[in-house]
């Protein structure tokens, strides 16, 4: 009988690798502890199922995984999850025509008067971006507080009742639920509910996190916002939604300061039946990184950069061909939700995220919410304007949005007509402007950038108040020396390097 061969060797070491981790993960105290806690205070935590079905991420499939070499092709031979990442065929990417990817400006509003009945069958789910959606924002309001104020206009112009959901994780819910707190006597329905929570993978000897001791927080992680289906799914919510009439959820990050309820998108959702929508807008050189949508095969799905061959990478961040990218900003039926959630037929391409806990190299197996528009019948993407992508991921993104370049209106934050320029200034702040509160103790006011062009500080600079910046600017502070620039300074395409330059 002739020997195995070093693949079929392979696959078997995989198999026993992964029925250990199987074992090892359904003997976890914290899931059977919070399952008790699920039948007792029928909380909405949704729990990774390992027993029971194929929401923890192991089954018998296989996934494509584009790791570094430092994972090795071990991790990227095994079946992690329910994930059927498909294998791209470059040659059959096909440009979407504009009947899948729909001009923004071909679609058209209600009739006033149906605006009420459109705005009825909707709901808006945010999964929360942890701490960073209760920092401030302008006028001492937070990213919360904003979308609570746009969706309390929306109910009052309407006469409506557009419920808000906030998707947490464990680590972000008791944040949340303090915020959420201070709206109880608001007209706004709030819902909040957590999404699953999965044990990290010790990527040695492939064991989960928390059965070496690390039965914490730091165990265990988030999977990703692709979660989002079956967490509505499992907490009820989807079922409560569904039972008020509500048809559509408008799914954003709570940090897009430009997702806003948009009637133009809703309206065209219901007439023509699509059940998945993603908005994209056009790529700039800032976005190349960004996923993208396609035709491949007779249907619209995203494309991420994780998925395209080497030799092909220079091509997909090209502006040229991939001329749109994904913002996020998803419109999803609720009834196909609750279908296909139901068939175990979301099987979303698998995100291999590496992390190091405490010296402990780990792996995080996630999913993108966008990956799933492959899944849905009649799904489109719509071009929609820049303005609408419009993220706060760092410092330098809160800069603008503090500024002068915008304005607050009705919990709307509206871009100031004076600027010239339609696209944002270009802003690089150096490691000492990292952390929001240094940030904000670096400046005695935002600066006026209506007319700046770019600005790239490093070193420790100071700002005094009333600065307006304007052209191309750049500061930068010699090591050792504390660089302060003075109130009421107007700097126009400059570099400053000590206060003699000023």
């Amino acid at each position: 009988m002739a020997a195995p061969d070093a693949t079929t060797a392979t696959v078997v070491s995989v198999d026993e690798q992964l029925a250990k981790l199987r074992a090892d993960v359904a003997k976890l105290d914290q899931i059977r502890r919070r399952e008790r806690e699920v039948r007792v205070h029928q909380s909405c935590v949704a729990l990774p199922e390992v027993t029971r079905s194929r929401r923890f991420a192991l089954s018998d499939c296989s996934v494509r995984i584009n790791s570094s070499a430092e994972w090795g092709s071990f991790m990227c031979a095994v079946p992690f999850c329910s994930g059927e990442a498909e294998q791209i065929e470059w040659s059959k990417i096909q440009t979407p025509t504009d009947e899948v990817v729909v001009p923004y400006d071909t679609i058209v509003s209600p009739p006033e008067d149906s605006c009420a009945e459109q705005h009825s069958k909707l709901d808006v789910d945010l999964p929360a971006q942890g701490l960073w959606s209760v920092i401030e924002v302008r006028n001492g309001f937070t990213f919360l507080d904003l979308i609570v104020i746009q969706i309390e206009s929306l109910n009052k112009k309407y006469g409506c009742s557009v419920p808000l959901l906030l998707m947490n994780s464990f680590n972000t819910h008791d944040d949340t639920q303090k915020i959420v707190e201070k709206y109880s006597n608001s007209n706004i329905e709030i819902h909040t509910f957590n999404q699953s929570q999965y044990p990290r993978i010790v990527t040695e000897d492939f064991s989960p996190l928390p059965s070496k001791g690390k039965a914490g927080k730091e165990g265990w992680y988030p999977p990703g916002h692709g979660d989002v289906f079956p967490s509505l799914n499992n907490s009820g919510k989807l079922d409560l939604l569904l039972a008020q009439g509500k048809e559509y959820v408008f799914i954003a990050n709570s940090d897009n300061l430009g997702a806003i309820v948009d009637i133009k998108i809703l309206n065209h959702l219901i007439s023509n039946q699509n059940e998945y929508c993603m908005e994209v807008t056009p790529k700039t050189l800032a976005d190349v990184k960004g996923g993208t949508l396609i035709s491949y095969e007779g249907r619209v799905q995203l494309l991420e950069i994780a998925q395209v061959p080497d030799e092909h990478v220079n091509e997909f961040k090209s502006i040229e061909k991939f001329k749109i990218f994904n913002t996020n900003n998803l419109w999803v039926n609720l009834k196909a939700i609750k279908r296909l959630v139901e068939a175990e037929a979301l099987k979303m391409e698998i995100i291999p995220n590496p992390k190091e806990v405490d010296g402990v190299k780990v792996l995080q197996l996630e999913t993108a919410a966008g990956a799933a528009i492959r899944f849905f019948d009649k799904a489109i993407g719509i071009n929609v304007p820049r303005s609408r992508f419009l993220p706060v991921k760092a410092t330098s993104d809160l800069l603008l949005v503090q500024s002068d370049l915008y304005t607050l209106v009705d919990g709307f934050v509206i871009r100031n007509p004076a600027r010239a320029n339609p696209a944002n200034p270009s802003i690089e702040l150096g490691p000492e402007f990292k952390k929001v509160a240094n940030f904000l103790a670096r400046f005695k006011s935002i600066p006026s950038i209506v007319e700046l062009d770019s600005l790239k500080v490093s070193g420790d600079v100071w700002f005094g108040s009333g600065i307006v910046l304007k052209g191309k600017v750049t500061i930068t502070a010699k090591s050792g020396v504390k660089l302060e620039i003075p109130d009421g300074a107007v700097l126009e395409n400059k570099d400053v390097n000590s206060p003699q330059d000023l």
